[in-house]
């Protein structure tokens, strides 16, 4: 588990809201206050769908952002949010393969990076989730790393706490 202060909120919440920097995340769920408080679940409701496809679990960041920012949207900032997304399951295979070939990756439950902004501050914590215990903490590791690289690669500045 990594605890990161992001340091630039403009910037960040620009990153979240506008491009598409996120957008292939899954979104596990979401609470926003503004005038009211709004709770989003991002558990996909296959019962709406006609369709026979194969649909994921979650629904991508890509999905939703646009009612996220709708509801932030506005001259007054919110009061707090908070975002849980995490790492595809596809990208979640390939980071257990090229990474961590001895761990299986249907034992992974979520990679998952924790956005909270609570007025004034905003940050992101780090958590990982097996279906099974492990003693292993490899995999910390290696997503803690992943996700300040991809944090730097996007030039979104943070600092640790």
């Amino acid at each position: 588990m990594l605890s990161l202060k992001l340091a630039d909120i403009k910037d960040f919440t620009a990153h979240l809201f506008l491009k598409d920097t996120f957008d292939n995340f899954s979104f596990i769920e979401g609470e926003i206050v503004t005038f009211n408080t709004f709770r989003i679940n991002g558990a996909v409701q296959k019962g709406f769908f006609d369709s026979d496809a194969e649909l994921p679990e979650y629904s991508y960041w890509k999905n939703v952002r646009g009612y996220c920012r709708s509801l932030i949207k506005g001259k007054r900032a919110p009061l707090d949010f908070r975002f849980v997304l995490s790492l595809s399951p596809g990208n979640i295979e390939r980071l257990a393969e090229e990474s961590l070939p001895s761990l299986n990756a249907p034992d992974i439950q979520g990679l998952y990076m924790n956005l909270h902004f609570n007025g004034t501050v905003l940050s992101c914590v780090t958590g990982t989730s097996f279906r099974t215990f492990t003693p292993d903490k490899s995999l910390d590791h290696v997503w803690d790393e992943m996700v300040q690289q991809f944090l730097k690669q996007h030039e979104i500045v943070f600092e640790q706490e």
